[in-house]
């Protein structure tokens, strides 16, 4: 997997299902670079398009820089010659050179660059940061359209026409109006792909946009699931997709949306209870209760 280019990598994410591994703790908080491996061993055979390690779900806001190359590196020595290893990146703008200047030097394949940290800015302070950071690496850079950075078309044909590495685009907003407006403006300049927190509940209604992949945090524990659930978007099995529908995702997302920070601490949860343990979650994020647990084993239980 080695030498992807960035049109290569825009090719590759532009079909199929994507998915981001949680990241493996021991008891005591620090990264389980054995665990990791299996993680990424375990999954990989399921057949995602591309893995993103240390993204969200893989808490990357957690970590600090020794591990985020450990992790990094790890992932791209597991998974060679299996699938693309995308890594997360994020925070301050010469906060998010290192880490995709690091991700580039640990032969990652690309990055997703998440939203600068904190600070409020206008469309062209955004701008001016994803391009500086596009144009750090050589590599591929997906953009990712959430919370703080929420670029329009006007602004990503800025970008697009400055920076041809910028490769995707990634929606974690929601707004339909924005969506349609960047896909009919941008054509194909870019790879497109849902990212809202258990996209499988927008998949059809993104697809009929124009945006047919997006990123399952479901596979990381029921990884036969995500896969059915997205060949049956893919081939209109509208049957299969009402079933995982009622039987999982419904009931999965009103216990997500018990509480805030669930969305990571869920899949790790899942993960536990089908036998992958990833460990614990760093704080400020918080564990399911015991209640919570017997809730997910039972929806994880309806679609074995």
């Amino acid at each position: 997997m080695s030498g992807i280019t960035p049109q290569e990598l825009k090719s590759i994410i532009g079909e199929g299902l994507l998915s981001f591994p949680l990241t493996d703790f021991d008891a005591n908080g620090d990264f389980n670079a054995k665990g990791y491996i299996d993680r990424l061993e375990w999954l990989a055979p399921y057949g995602a398009s591309a893995l993103f390690a240390a993204g969200g779900t893989g808490e990357f806001f957690s970590l600090e820089p020794n591990e985020y190359s450990d992790i990094i590196r790890t992932a791209v020595t597991t998974c060679k010659g299996k699938v693309p290893i995308i890594a997360g990146a994020g925070g301050s703008t010469r906060q998010a050179i290192a880490y995709a200047q690091e991700a580039e030097r640990q032969g990652a394949h690309g990055i997703l660059l998440m939203p600068h940290y904190l600070t409020e800015a206008n469309q062209n302070g955004v701008v001016a940061h994803v391009e500086a950071v596009c144009k750090s690496v050589d590599f591929g850079v997906i953009v990712y359209n959430r919370s703080l950075c929420r670029l329009e078309a006007d602004h990503l044909e800025v970008l697009a026409e400055r920076c041809p590495n910028l490769i995707g685009y990634k929606d974690g907003i929601g707004e339909i109006e924005r969506m349609v407006t960047i896909r009919r403006r941008l054509g194909d300049r870019f790879s497109y792909l849902g990212g809202l927190p258990t996209a499988e509940v927008f998949a059809s209604a993104y697809r009929a946009l124009g945006v047919p992949v997006y990123s399952s945090a479901a596979f990381n524990f029921v990884p036969a699931t995500a896969m059915r659930f997205y060949k049956a978007i893919s081939t209109g099995d509208q049957d299969t997709v009402n079933e995982l529908l009622d039987k999982f995702f419904l009931p999965y997302i009103k216990l997500r949306n018990r509480s805030a920070g669930y969305a990571v601490s869920i899949v790790k949860a899942g993960a536990t209870l089908v036998g992958h343990s990833a460990g614990p979650v760093r704080p400020p994020l918080t564990e399911l209760t015991a209640e919570e647990r017997d809730i997910l084993a039972g929806i994880i239980k309806a679609v074995e």
